[in-house]
């Protein structure tokens, strides 16, 4: 059992990292933005069906790529318009964006005249097609890694500028946000946008990875990544916001190894989304226990000491020019 539970080690570490970006993007949307959104598990499935199609019609790797991309994009800013110009709930604007996309992926699925829901990429070029016979291996775990790392820096980056500061503002507090002059409802559908792109870019890389796309992918995705950003966040800490992304990619990859123990454990793969919730409700309820709040409390302690001394250093340098 030892020997069969390390040997999935690698492939499950594949997924945490590819499954990061749309973690990322689920961190977005549900920890910045404080909006409840459901596309996930639609645009999901629209990425991977984008990328797939352009794929076997010849269009080049990375330009179906940077579409499935933009089709993820389209999606989040759909939701978003709905909630914000539509004032539709947030809830029901993800649902009714979701229900959307599902007829609008077979469609996608099924251009050349063919119906389908599922599209093979063996035997096609891809972006990953130098790495199929090194899957679950280190050599593409530290590939995948890097791309994780990679848009975990973009994400970083993107939301210490002034537009990610608004939207922080805007997720934090919207009246405040709008009363201090920031387009609150545009800042909401770009951030649902990039959101929803990052979800729509993992599940291309995963077609491309799995070898096909199929249109019951992206059932339980939101799920997933509402727990990998949980459970890494209760783990690693969830400020700041530096740390909150990099603490959402680690909780992508224990919630794979975390599957990948339960059916080295004898669990069905049917038992998937049971195993998902119980790591959501531990995930939850653990941090509640006396012993993490304590810990919670004196790392919460000593990033306030961190603060106060740097605005006193700040302080200093000003008073000595």
């Amino acid at each position: 059992m030892l020997s069969s539970l390390l040997g999935g080690m690698p492939g499950a570490i594949d997924l945490g990292l590819l499954t990061g970006l749309m973690v990322l993007g689920v961190f977005i949307s549900f920890k910045v933005l404080n909006f409840a959104d459901l596309t996930v598990d639609g645009s999901f499935v629209t990425g991977a069906a984008v990328v797939a199609t352009g794929i076997t019609a010849g269009m080049a790797p990375w330009l179906a790529t940077l579409l499935g991309f933009l089709a993820g994009c389209a999606a989040g800013a759909i939701t978003g318009l709905l909630n914000t110009l539509g004032g539709i709930n947030p809830l029901l604007a993800g649902i009714l964006t979701q229900i959307g996309l599902y007829s609008l992926n077979l469609r996608i699925m099924s251009i050349g005249g063919q119906d389908r829901s599922n599209i093979g990429l063996l035997g096609k070029p891809t972006l990953l097609s130098g790495l199929r016979d090194h899957f679950a291996t280190w050599e593409s775990i530290s590939i995948f890694l890097v791309i994780a790392l990679v848009a975990w820096l973009v994400v970083t980056w993107f939301l210490s500028t002034n537009v990610g500061l608004g939207m922080q503002a805007s997720g934090d507090n919207e009246t405040m946000a709008r009363a201090q002059g920031t387009a609150s409802k545009g800042m909401l559908v770009a951030g649902l946008a990039i959101s929803n792109g990052l979800v729509g870019l993992s599940g291309g890389l995963l077609a491309q990875y799995w070898g096909f796309a199929d249109i019951s992918a992206g059932i339980g995705t939101i799920v997933a990544g509402l727990a990998s950003v949980i459970i890494g966040q209760a783990i690693f800490g969830a400020w700041p916001i530096w740390r909150a992304g990099l603490a959402a990619l680690a909780g992508s990859v224990i919630y794979r190894v975390v599957i990948q123990m339960a059916m080295t454990l004898g669990l069905k793969a049917t038992d998937m989304k049971i195993i998902s919730a119980v790591l959501v409700v531990a995930a939850l309820l653990i941090p509640k226990l006396p012993v993490f709040q304590r810990f919670a409390r004196a790392r919460h302690e000593r990033e306030i000491a961190k603060q106060v001394l740097a605005d006193d250093m700040a302080a200093a340098k000003e008073a000595v020019k």
